[in-house]
């Protein structure tokens, strides 16, 4: 039994124990969607750190960071920035106005089917994209250090003790495997990147001159200098189309919003994030010395970027084995730098080359704890959307038991997770940072217009809020199909492929630059359709509860 496993083992042992736990106490679901609103801030600025201190983060910004350096580190200053915009926008608001969901805040003065459905279909869409991220990371960590589990297998554990978490424990067992699990990442970022420092003799001058003549297949490539991945005709564009979705998609993403429903007060919510800013601002700076420490200590044999299209995607990677070799080769001799079979793992690779095997193998179980925390988070937002949403408001117009409602939410988180774990097989060569772009992409779209103008705007209503959802969310997904996310022409024996082999239609990586005026512009034009007197007349009730907490949810 290798070391990585033990530590796995060690880990779902005690989630398994905090699971069992918090069941007893997950029996209404008040309990099960927001943990009865008995989490503390500052519990809940750890929880939610850990819901945001991602797969994406840790292996996904890391390997971008080793690859494109400055660049890359542009995807953690949108991560971080981006709570800037929840706190000041959202997290008061929606603690006072809402119940479970996104959709409540919505529909608070918008009363209707249409926009629960609506904002509830967007809710599973986006837990979708960042769900499948999450995974493909943990199939890719596991298939790496665990020989005993394949690629398969790794995805099938961890849906099913996703769905053990979520089904058994609901949030209040979801909020304290996050909070573990945040402490458990931050540690492992802290002491990898003390001991990169500590490589080049704590000297920080000497770790940015390694870092400005890095040989990568041959050539010597500045990462301090920008321009690596935002380079090109359309380099500008592709970095202002990642930060509008990075900055304001995280006020739109379901996982992130449902937490501020778990405190008890307004007060709580604004602690919440507060705390969230800084751990969260702590673990982005250690990206620079693990991307960095990647690069210039794991070695020139193990680095490799896969160019298509005019997409570069970034990759890590340890020697290949045997049976690659020669494919490897052949690509090289016609000029492809060769992405081989293991991603994203610059971070447990550094691991293992600063403190060796048992410290590679804490590193990964990190990692692992970190994608189970997360996509546990994902699940029970998704479920919600579909039981209190859909099921619930829609279909049973609030009529039912508490134990029909926990046996549709149950049910819907199965089924979330299955669909999960079905994509997450065919989608296991994209960079994970790469995918989670496109989530936030989808979120800022298709949500954030329908929050903002619900709180902003007086004469904002139904109309707008399903064609501004409606066209952000439709718009969004049908860029990005036309994207070099999914279009790309690969060149001869490529081991990583696209969906369409053609030249894309939409030149940037990331849709946000057009999909999220886009769906601001629907919800204006819908708005200025048609006037309905009962949502102006219900925005005044929703500004005094969204800032002063009258009547809201206890």
């Amino acid at each position: 039994m290798t070391p990585a496993l033990v530590m796995f083992l060690l880990f779902v042992a005690v989630t398994l124990v905090i699971t069992w736990w918090a069941s007893a106490r997950t029996t209404t679901s008040k309990g099960f969607y927001a943990a009865h609103r008995e989490i503390g801030g500052v519990q809940n600025g750890w929880a939610i750190a850990g819901d945001y201190m991602s797969a994406a983060s840790f292996l996904g910004i890391t390997g971008l960071i080793a690859f494109y350096g400055f660049d890359g580190f542009m995807y953690s200053v949108g991560f971080l920035v981006a709570y800037l915009t929840v706190l000041f926008l959202v997290a008061e608001p929606l603690r006072n106005a809402g119940k479970y969901t996104m959709a409540d805040l919505i529909s608070f003065r918008l009363h209707g089917k249409g926009v629960r459905a609506v904002a509830a279909i967007s809710t599973l869409v986006v837990g979708l994209f960042y769900m499948i991220a999450q995974m493909v990371g943990a199939g890719s960590l596991v298939d790496l250090l665990v020989p005993q589990f394949s690629y398969t297998a790794a995805i099938v554990v961890v849906g099913a003790l996703m769905l053990c978490y979520v089904m058994f424990g609901g949030m209040l067992a979801t909020t304290w495997v996050q909070i573990i699990k945040a402490a458990l990442l931050l540690a492992a970022a802290l002491a990898i990147s003390i001991m990169v420092v500590a490589h080049f003799g704590y000297s920080l001058p000497q770790l940015f001159a390694a870092s400005a003549n890095v040989n990568v297949a041959g050539k010597g490539v500045n990462l301090m200098q920008s321009g690596l991945l935002y380079a090109g005709r359309h380099g500008a564009l592709n970095l202002l189309s990642l930060g509008l979705a990075l900055i304001l998609g995280t006020a739109g993403l379901p996982h992130i919003l449902m937490r501020f429903y778990t405190v008890p007060t307004a007060k709580a919510a604004r602690t919440s994030v507060m705390w969230a800013m800084i751990l969260i601002g702590v673990f982005y700076l250690t990206t620079v010395f693990m991307g960095l420490g990647a690069a210039t200590i794991v070695g020139k044999a193990d680095i490799g970027t896969h160019l298509t299209g005019g997409s570069a995607i970034a990759y890590i990677v340890k020697q290949p084995p045997d049976a690659q070799v020669a494919l490897n080769a052949s690509l090289k001799e016609q000029g492809y730098v060769v992405a081989a079979v293991n991603n994203n793992m610059a971070a447990p690779l550094l691991a293992d080359k600063l403190g060796g095997t048992y410290f590679m193998a804490f590193v990964a179980a990190v990692a692992f704890a970190t994608i189970l925390a997360v996509v546990a988070g994902l699940t029970i937002s998704a479920s919600s959307a579909f039981a209190h949403d859909i099921w619930w408001n829609i279909i049973r117009k609030g009529k039912g038991d508490e134990k029909e409602q926990m046996f549709v939410a149950r049910a819907a988180a199965a089924t979330v997770g299955i669909i999960a774990i079905v994509l997450s097989l065919g989608l296991r060569t994209l960079n994970v940072a790469f995918l989670v772009g496109l989530a936030f992409a989808v979120a800022a779209s298709a949500n954030v217009p329908a929050i903002v103008l619900s709180l902003a705007w007086r004469r904002f209503n139904k109309a707008g809020a399903i064609g501004g959802m409606v066209t952000g969310l439709v718009s969004s997904l049908a860029i990005i199909a036309i994207s070099p996310a999914i279009m790309g022409i690969d060149p001869p024996g490529a081991i990583v492929h696209h969906f369409i082999q053609a030249t894309p239609i939409y030149p940037l990586e990331n849709p946000g630059l057009v999909s999220i005026p886009l769906g601001f512009l629907g919800a204006i034009v819908g708005t200025l359709f048609k006037r309905d007197a009962q949502s102006e007349e219900g925005y005044d009730q929703l500004l005094v509860r969204a800032n002063t907490g009258m009547g809201a949810e206890v």
